[in-house]
């Protein structure tokens, strides 16, 4: 009897730290995210005055940013010269954390 109160206090201390762990995992996955929206919209905003391209915040946004931006810009290319990679870049990831955020949700409370 008493085995069977130490396996389900076992199984039950598992079960906390799996849960809590996922839950850190999403909320690093989405402050992740969060801050790679923000670094596009600085790379926009950056773009539209012609920056000294040498410059290490310069480069840096490029260099984060383009890897995600360039595959986008090869299916939807610039629309009358305006580049619109980045805002499909955000919904796209407006909709991961949309996305994940109902998979939490139905973890949590639908358990």
């Amino acid at each position: 009897m008493l085995t069977k109160k130490r396996k389900g206090k076992k199984e039950k201390n598992k079960m906390i730290v799996l849960d809590s762990f996922i839950k850190a995992l999403y909320k690093v996955v989405d402050l992740f995210l969060s801050i790679y929206v923000w670094i596009i919209i600085a790379r926009a905003i950056i773009s539209w005055v012609s920056p000294y391209p040498y410059h290490p915040v310069v480069r840096f946004l490029y260099r984060v940013t383009e890897p995600v931006l360039a595959p986008v810009r090869r299916i939807i290319p610039p629309i009358a010269g305006i580049d619109i990679s980045p805002v499909i870049v955000i919904f796209l990831i407006y909709f991961i954390q949309n996305i994940l955020r109902q998979l939490m949700f139905r973890y949590y409370f639908l358990g």
